[in-house]
């Protein structure tokens, strides 16, 4: 039959083409088949944002956040909540491109231009003619990896976009009299007394019964339910695992050692050299400038014809009085201790050397290089071991794309179990005991990654037990893993959270019992407040100082009605108990001068702007249908 179709395989061609394609016609082409299924952890106007995308962008904004702030802690770029932020500003930045196409908003090229003269680093390239430096411009984009074309385009779309929101945020407008209401709201202080009733302190009040903890357990059973959970094993290739796996041999750090040896060495080079300078600052007419470069050039010829008498001309001819007398000698000196002509010419010269004639902001120059001091070579022993780590990580970097794609390859082809990548790349393997689909408080590193949680709690994981695909964690990093055990999520039965069950209710009723008694005393007090005890000392609190109050109490102290005084406010704390506040008195606010009330008022002004911003953000997202499919950590 292989022969029958190799004899026939153009008929076999177009009988497939004509089966093939109207499948695609009428069905359709699914976009997983082209990018790798990847799932989709948001959406914006019908458009999906996919893991792949998720990851790509925290990969770029990690390495540009490290990049710029070397000791910052890895660990920070790498939590859920850090990736959550990078998945919301993708989101708000689709949200509002969307709203940018929609309005059709553009820049003009006007617009375009007037940014980019603002912008000091560009100002600055500009010629004495008006003119922009082309070559200045484009170098200066270069490097931070960018052509003028990109980055113009980027600026634009960012402006654009800027407008969506900008144009609502620039409309807030206060007049003097709102804005200072609102900021005496924000700056007034009060003098108050808190009473505090703590659950704690009616726990031995609860009575506890079989009844009440089933009538509790009934009414909480979510609280009481063992969530599902998996025992799974995983790998983890890192630069590290592929550092480990490296073997140097002997003949290549005697090579390295010999080739990097002035490097080694740690110190740096100096040179003593000698001058004879003929003083031309720049205040010089060209003219005069002029006759003291051929001056310079004639004692430059004279030395160069006779070596030995450089420091007899130089105590003669030498206009630099410190070291004149000693005929130019300079001593030793390093890299960045002399003007950039003078160094520059001074370490290109070999011993003995005299340079031709070398111009700077001090004159024209006649050198003698008379000393090379070179900073000694510490032997390979010493160094050994500084050799070795060097190499590894340079042969680390290059070999991590190589072994990544490898261990890709294999978790994929021998998916029934990781002990193949373990062998063939050395690695370990890994074990986790109640291993949930969001991550664990506290849990680090991949189990902390939720995009490795999804893989893992895929359907085909769980149902076939089969290796995930390899998941890239950034700062080249990788996952793969597989679930070994499976609990679904199921009830838990009473006589086996008993214990559980008769904790929170104890919470919950201390909690109500506090409450109770609170709210009681609230009334004896208002009626009379000369019962009033178990006040804590007055303290005056405000917005910009809550010396340590719950918010409730704040709010409640800074709301309180103080039509007669002293005020009473109850406040529930939830699960922590009851406070009532006393509000003694309203503390005078020092007098304001002009610019603080100007001040005051644009920062009201900017908060209400902002406050405007964020609420028409809200109304775009409903606009544009955004989903956000990926629990907020």
């Amino acid at each position: 039959m292989l022969e029958s179709i190799r004899k026939h395989s153009k008929f076999v061609m177009i009988l497939l083409f004509l089966l093939i394609i109207p499948s695609f016609i009428f069905v359709g082409i699914d976009q997983s088949y082209f990018s790798g299924a990847s799932p989709t952890v948001a959406r914006v106007a019908g458009q999906d944002i996919t893991q792949n995308d998720w990851d790509n962008t925290h990969r770029v904004e990690s390495d540009r956040l490290r990049a710029e702030n070397p000791g910052i802690d890895a660990k920070l770029l790498d939590s859920p909540e850090a990736r959550y932020a990078t998945l919301e500003r993708m989101v708000r930045d689709r949200v509002f491109q969307a709203a940018a196409q929609k309005m059709h908003l553009v820049t003009s090229d006007a617009a375009l231009a007037r940014t980019l003269q603002g912008i000091p680093a560009i100002a600055n390239l500009r010629k004495p003619d008006g003119s922009l430096d082309a070559e200045g411009y484009r170098a200066l984009l270069a490097a931070q990896g960018m052509t003028p074309e990109a980055y113009e385009a980027s600026l634009r779309r960012d402006m654009s976009v800027g407008q969506v929101v900008g144009n609502v945020m620039n409309t807030a407008l206060a007049t003097p009299v709102v804005a200072n209401a609102a900021m005496d709201a924000f700056l007034q202080r009060r003098e108050i007394q808190v009473a505090q009733f703590k659950p704690q302190d009616y726990v031995a009040k609860v009575q506890v019964s079989d009844e009440a903890l089933k009538s509790f357990y009934a009414a909480n059973t979510a609280k009481f339910q063992q969530s599902e959970q998996a025992r799974v094993e995983y790998v983890v290739l890192d630069l590290k695992s592929v550092r480990d796996s490296i073997e140097l041999n002997e003949a290549d750090l005697q090579t390295y050692y010999k080739e990097n040896a002035a490097r080694l060495a740690g110190g740096q080079e100096e040179r003593r050299a000698s001058h004879i300078l003929v003083n031309a600052p720049k205040t010089m007419s060209a003219a005069e400038r002029d006759a003291a470069k051929a001056k310079a050039q004639a004692i430059a010829d004279k030395v160069k014809a006779n070596p030995s008498s450089f420091a007899a001309v130089a105590k003669a001819e030498s206009q630099d009085t410190g070291s004149a007398p000693q005929g130019g000698d300079l001593g030793f000196f390093g890299r960045g201790a002399m003007v950039p002509e003078f160094e520059q010419a001074a370490f290109s010269m070999n011993k003995g050397a005299i340079s031709d004639v070398v111009e700077s902001e001090f004159g024209f120059h006649v050198i003698q290089v008379t000393d090379v001091k070179l900073p000694a070579v510490p032997s390979f022993a010493a160094v050994r071991e500084k050799i070795v780590n060097d190499l590894k990580d340079q042969q680390a970097q290059r070999k991590y794309a190589e072994v990544a794609e490898l261990f890709a390859n294999t978790v994929y082809e021998q998916s029934d179990s990781l002990q193949p990548v373990v062998d063939k790349l050395g690695l370990k393997l890994q074990m986790a005991d109640g291993v949930t689909r969001e991550p664990r408080p506290g849990v680090e590193g991949p189990l902390a990654n939720p995009a490795f949680l999804q893989a893992l709690f895929a359907a085909d994981s769980i149902d076939h037990k089969r290796n995930t695909d390899a998941i890239d964690l950034g700062s080249n990093q990788m996952v793969s893993g597989r679930v070994v055990n499976y609990q679904p999520a199921k009830q838990l039965a009473l006589e086996d959270v008993t214990d559980r069950v008769k904790t929170l209710y104890v919470q919950q009723q201390s909690a109500v019992l506090a409450r109770e008694a609170g709210e009681a005393k609230l009334q004896a007090w208002k009626a009379d407040a000369s019962q009033a005890q178990g006040l804590l000392p007055a303290v005056v609190v405000s917005r910009d100082n809550p010396v340590g109050m719950p918010r409730q109490v704040l709010d409640a102290a800074l709301q309180a009605k103080t039509d007669s005084l002293p005020a009473w406010e109850g406040v529930s704390l939830g699960d922590a108990g009851y406070a009532i506040v006393k509000v003694n008195r309203i503390v005078g606010q020092a007098e304001r001068t002009a610019d603080f009330n100007q001040q005051a008022s644009m920062q009201y002004v900017q908060l209400f702007g902002t406050a405007e911003g964020a609420a028409y953000y809200e109304l775009l997202k409903k606009k544009f249908d955004v989903q956000i499919k990926v629990a907020r950590p």
